[in-house]
């Protein structure tokens, strides 16, 4: 299975015939990666880090290079096997390539360049756009971490307008559920980490492991006992009380939480018989925090009817802002979670009186599999090109749909701190270092090298990428 492994592999096939089609004398190419819009108006950066680590730190081989000969020869493409062969021999098998990109955990405003791409080695002019495949996967974390981001701006609005500890209750209030809904567990990695960067909650492990790989966060997650469908028909219908009683008995104990799915068939009469009646002074008594789960039907209605529900059963409490806090249980709602639902529940649940701390969300599907790289349209295209020694500019800009227009230049881009200001700019001619082009007076650079000919330049803890998403929203 080395063959999976193999740089040189993960590429798309009509890449391998690119290095044929530029115009004679070139000798360096420059490549950017941007959000050209979608759903969201920002977007969160998040996974670069993780994609170098997993794939452009292992030198190529000439053994890479044998099978990937025998390869695209028998599958009908030209192989580029003397300039693949001088990165071995040459470069020790390191790209030579630079990969400057802004400060993971940063939220971008779209249409600005968020990576930049560029040749080192005068005869390796091709490879930045050999590795776009690859590196163009940097898509799907960007757009969960964006899509979490989001969630938790909603969340945080009605917790700042209802709670009384807002910021103390954001980290739970979003759980991922998406593990067994996306197509792989690299993806469940990637995914689950970007979420991660939002929130504590996740029952995805790959996604604490995939912090803790690539960013060095040894616990990024946590989660609770918790039970599934299974676990509470197993009992059988006749015994669905004794099943929600084991779970009082396994797992709560003062001052714990315990997550109870509880609609296996009727989630109303479960909250007002089995917890509201035969069970009440058994929760009560715990001390622990009972989590009913629905699992079914409308979610806006079905969590704003359990709320009332078992508010008649356990009563609740005012809060300093005037909403109810729910005694000994909250909600969690994780079925039919999206951006969307998620909102029209904590406005219902708001206009009902409801505080938010009765609540925290689940979501799967939404969350790391319904998406694609056209929800926040990311592409990474070239924007200059050296030719005889002097850089032009390289563009598309077709007629039939103008938002594929792409930037031209050199690009880099820079950020006025005190107003939020972002602009991706053109870098002149005569200027050869990047990080020492004039910016507009009152900004900094914002693209750090973390890249360059085969080497991580920059390690960002996790810790400080979570930091700069918050930041966000303050």
């Amino acid at each position: 299975m080395r063959h999976l492994e193999n740089l040189i592999l993960n590429t798309d096939s009509y890449k391998a015939s690119h290095w044929l089609q530029y115009p004679p004398g070139v000798d360096r190419t420059f490549f950017y990666v941007e959000s050209r819009g979608g759903q969201y108006e920002r977007t969160l950066f998040f996974g670069l880090q993780a994609i170098i680590k997993q794939s452009l730190l292992t030198p190529v081989s000439h053994a890479d290079v044998d099978e990937a000969r025998e390869f695209f020869t028998a599958h009908g493409e030209p192989f580029n096997e003397t300039g693949w062969r001088r990165i071995v021999d040459v470069h020790a098998g390191r790209l030579p390539l630079r990969i400057r990109a802004v400060p993971e955990g940063s939220v971008v405003p779209t249409h600005h360049a968020l990576v930049t791409i560029e040749s080192t080695d005068a005869q390796a002019y091709w490879l930045p756009s050999y590795i776009e495949t690859l590196l163009l996967r940097l898509w799907y974390p960007v757009t969960v971490a964006t899509i979490s981001w989001h969630a938790k701006a909603s969340i945080l609005e009605h917790l700042r307008r209802t709670s009384d500890d807002p910021e103390g209750q954001i980290g739970f209030k979003l759980h991922d559920f998406g593990a067994r809904g996306v197509s792989s567990n690299e993806s469940a990695g990637l995914g689950g980490a970007a979420h991660l960067v939002n929130f504590l909650g996740t029952d995805t492990v790959a996604g604490v492991l995939t912090a803790r790989a690539f960013y060095g966060e040894a616990m990024a997650g946590f989660s609770i006992p918790a039970a599934e469908h299974s676990t509470i028909t197993s009992w059988g219908r006749e015994r669905e009380v004794d099943a929600y009683r084991n779970m009082l008995r396994q797992f709560a104990k003062p001052g714990t939480l315990v997550a109870v799915v509880s609609d296996s068939y009727d989630i109303y009469q479960a909250i007002d018989q089995h917890w509201g009646r035969t069970l009440r002074e058994e929760v009560i008594a715990s001390g622990a925090t009972v989590v009913i789960r629905p699992d079914s039907g409308d979610p806006v209605d079905v969590v704003e009817r359990c709320l009332h529900k078992l508010d008649a059963a356990f009563g609740s409490t005012l809060n300093g802002k005037g909403y109810k806090v729910l005694n000994h249980v909250r909600v969690i709602q994780g079925d039919g979670i999206n951006p969307n639902s998620l909102r029209q529940i904590l406005e219902r649940v708001t206009k009902a009186g409801f505080a938010t701390d009765n609540l925290a969300f689940g979501m799967g599907g939404g969350l790391l599999q319904q998406l694609n790289r056209d929800t926040q349209k990311f592409a990474l295209k070239c924007s200059a090109a050296r030719i005889d020694g002097r850089w032009i500019d390289v563009y598309k800009e077709p007629k039939t749909d103008p938002g594929k227009t792409s930037k031209r230049g050199r690009l880099t881009l820079v950020h006025a701190e005190e107003f939020d200001s972002w602009r991706t700019i053109a870098v002149p001619d005569e200027v050869d270092d990047l990080d020492a082009a004039p910016a507009p007076a009152g900004f900094r650079h914002a693209l750090q090298t973390v890249y360059e000919n085969g080497e991580l330049l920059l390690d960002q803890p996790f810790t400080a990428i979570r930091e700069r998403s918050a930041r966000a929203l303050r």
